[in-house]
């Protein structure tokens, strides 16, 4: 396993826990369980539910696996995607559950875990991949696909409207790149310098941002999953999604508002409070929707 120092902390648990209303008798999908900081909250609240865990990071899953070993008996891991819920479900011979969570975010492991290729702060190989065996990396993605291709990624998915052929251009003038650290310069190298004195976050956000989802297919999973989750939940269960970006929640709230089944339960996305900003500025992006099902799922 990587060095690894830093432990996550998941984000809004008090929310989640009262929008998701997890009760004795009831089952769990954790469809991100990531290092389980969630389910482990959920776990210890009831102490007769049972929760599912799924991720398709192998590493995280070791991690959750130490943090959740007392609860042993009522929880189930695997390395799954969330797409592949509904025959994961099956398999073990269960039809529906009463609650879906989603924690959309990058777990800290993943960012300060060594040669994962998710940061900006230090040299490694550019990587990026959730699931460790999948065969598209950052570096196949950036050194292989067009200049027209890259900027199309970079604007849609990092939302860099002004800059994204700038940026592809030098990424593929600095051909090839190898390291976190290249794609650094290549965009360094794009950004006017007044712009990169004015932007609040480090000026390679966007860009690592659009590669990291691209890399991962995340857009498409979640709107996937979305779409599947009436299906694998009971009637009165509830659904949690947290998400990070406004491509993710945008697909969120277009999904509960168009379905005929599920109840929204918040109007407007719920943010996590001052003091959990204060206490863990990674959550200050985060964005919570919740919503019931209240009509029989699909097939």
């Amino acid at each position: 396993m990587r060095k690894y120092t830093h432990y996550h902390i998941p984000v809004m648990v008090e929310e989640v826990i009262e929008y998701l209303k997890p009760e004795d008798e009831k089952i769990i999908l954790d469809c991100t369980v990531g290092e389980g900081g969630h389910a482990k909250a959920i776990l210890e609240l009831c102490s007769r539910c049972k929760l599912i865990g799924i991720d398709v990071d192998s590493e995280v899953l070791r991690i959750a696996e130490e943090k959740l070993k007392n609860f042993s008996n009522r929880v189930s891991l695997f390395k799954a995607s969330y797409t592949d819920a509904p025959f994961l479900l099956k398999t073990l011979g269960i039809e529906k559950v009463d609650g879906i969570l989603m924690d959309l975010g990058v777990s800290t492991y993943q960012l300060k875990g060594e040669n994962r290729g998710f940061t900006f702060e230090r040299e490694e190989p550019l990587d990026m991949r959730m699931d460790l065996e999948s065969e598209l990396n950052a570096q196949k993605v950036l050194n292989e696909l067009s200049e027209e291709e890259l900027a199309r990624i970079i604007f849609e998915y990092g939302e860099e409207k002004r800059f994204a052929r700038r940026i592809a251009r030098k990424i593929v003038e600095n051909r090839p790149l190898n390291t976190t650290i290249d794609l650094v310069k290549a965009v360094r190298e794009a950004l006017p310098s007044y712009e990169i004195r004015r932007r609040k976050r480090h000026f390679a956000t966007k860009t690592f941002q659009a590669i990291r989802i691209y890399v991962n297919r995340e857009l498409d999973n979640l709107r996937e999953f979305l779409k599947k989750a009436e299906r694998i939940l009971n009637t009165g269960g509830r659904i949690v999604v947290i998400s990070f970006h406004s491509l993710e929640d945008r697909i969120v709230k277009e999904v509960f508002k168009s379905s005929k089944k599920f109840r929204i339960l918040t109007e407007k996305p719920v943010r996590p409070s001052e003091k959990e900003i204060k206490e863990n500025p990674r959550s200050r992006s985060a964005r919570l929707r919740a919503a019931e099902l209240v009509g029989e799922g699909g097939d």
